[in-house]
């Protein structure tokens, strides 16, 4: 997977570095133990992994670059500002230090790593070269500041048994509501089919007085016809 990665990442020669990288890499590996042995009734332990390894700082005097990589090592140079001013602000001491993680995806993906429940490590890359000096003191004092960074570890557990348990409750819960919502329903039918029932009754009631009501007005009317005529 490493050979991979590094397969795929931008080199480009330049003046200082014939196989100078153009860009960071990063390799995170997540990580999950669990004991098989046992029943749903576990806790299970899990855990990130990231590996970076961060490009090295350019100045465009000694590279001599131009155009698009120019452009790079500006990039390059832009994001290792922001994390070393990231490194800064948490080997302060005191409490109310703010940690700006924003002004680079570098940082970003860093947070975890640096501030959170994490161990870091930083392992600095230099040349004994004398004309390699300021190269090599710069990066021993970007990585000595990491020492000061405090962070506290605790393990990231979680209970399955209890999110089980959790969880199961929560179905309970819901049935009970549906079962709540059913019998309500049921209600409001037997009310609509009664409510019904006597308004269709009360219908009937009219229409039959109105028929009768109609008869009798015909059957008077037939009565005085037949009068008349046998006058």
């Amino acid at each position: 997977m490493l050979h991979k990665g590094n397969r795929a990442r931008t080199q480009e020669p330049t003046k200082a570095n014939k196989t100078s990288s153009r860009s960071h890499a990063v390799l995170q590996v997540n990580i999950k133990q669990r004991d098989v042995t046992r029943s749903h009734t576990e806790q299970v332990r899990f855990a990130k992994l990231y590996m970076i390894d961060l490009a090295g700082s350019e100045r465009a005097a000694q590279t001599q670059n131009t155009g698009r990589r120019m452009m790079e090592g500006a990039h390059i140079n832009r994001s290792l500002l922001a994390l070393g001013n990231c490194i800064n602000a948490l080997s302060e001491k005191g409490n109310t230090k703010y940690v700006n993680y924003r002004d680079s995806k570098l940082t970003r993906i860093l947070k975890d790593s640096l501030g959170g429940n994490s161990r870091t490590v930083m392992i600095a890359h230099i040349s004994p070269a004398s004309v390699h000096f300021e190269e090599s003191r710069n990066t021993l004092n970007y990585a000595d500041r990491a020492k000061y960074i405090k962070t506290k570890i605790r393990r990231n557990v979680i209970d399955v048994s209890y999110h089980i348990a959790q969880y199961q409750q929560i179905i309970q819960d819901l049935r009970n509501q549906v079962q709540l919502l059913r019998d309500q329903r049921d209600e409001l039918e037997i009310r609509l089919t009664t409510t019904n029932e006597a308004r269709f009754s009360r219908l009937s009631d009219s229409n039959t007085t109105e028929r009768l009501r109609v008869e009798e007005g015909l059957k008077l009317k037939e009565n005085i016809l037949q009068t008349y005529r046998k006058q």
